[in-house]
């Protein structure tokens, strides 16, 4: 069992930054694969970005060249450094985890096998 902890959500004007971590309780947290997901009032969980084990990263189009994604095996947590924020990014964020293995398929929520509480995040105009 692998419990995550986001943290670092808040209120920030548009065009502004927040970085979201998310902390993992195992020790193998290089092994994981590490996912971030957005969900709006009213809309579907959507994905935002991932990291692999191997540290390979992936967008959404939404937010590519806005965010990026980190990973700090040491520490067992991931980032995630949002820059130059919309009020469209306002959603509760989730990071997930997946053990590494198999196809990564990193946009499929289905996929993962570990989720965090999530953090709000609220961006004013």
């Amino acid at each position: 069992q692998v419990q995550l902890a986001e943290s670092g959500g808040g209120l920030v004007q548009a065009g502004g930054s927040l970085r979201l971590s998310c902390a993992a309780s195992t020790l193998y947290f290089s092994w994981y694969n590490m996912g971030w997901f957005r969900q709006a009032p009213g809309k579907e969980r959507e994905f935002v970005a991932a990291i692999t084990w191997g540290g390979g990263t992936y967008y959404a189009d939404s937010v590519k060249g806005r965010f990026t994604t980190s990973r700090d095996n040491v520490k067992n947590t991931a980032y995630l450094q949002m820059d130059s924020l919309k009020p469209e990014d306002t959603a509760v964020y989730y990071c997930a985890s997946v053990y590494k293995g198999g196809t990564y398929l990193y946009a499929d929520k289905n996929k993962y096998t570990y989720w965090g509480q999530g953090t709000q995040v609220t961006v004013s105009s």
